[in-house]
């Protein structure tokens, strides 16, 4: 089976986001002020072949502890859905 996973991974809260910042301030140039704490992150998608919806779960938990998100920094979420 075929899965396609959408990853979100985020700066984790505690930790100050540099880009969110220089957005927020170039929102508020703009005269864009009813906009508040921007967070900058990356979105990622995969096509995942896996034998099940476990499997590829497994897959994807892999990929974003070992390569896709810094876990000292970031933390990461994910759907997954069948294709």
């Amino acid at each position: 089976m075929k899965f396609l996973a959408e990853i979100n991974v985020m700066p984790q809260k505690e930790i100050l986001d540099p880009q969110g910042k220089a957005v927020l301030i170039g929102l508020q140039n703009l005269g864009i002020n009813q906009v508040a704490g921007v967070r900058i992150g990356k979105h990622i998608t995969l096509t995942v072949d896996a034998a099940s919806e476990a499997e590829a779960n497994e897959v994807v938990t892999n990929a974003c502890k070992k390569l896709l998100a810094n876990l000292i920094m970031e933390e990461f979420e994910f759907t997954l859905t069948a294709q």
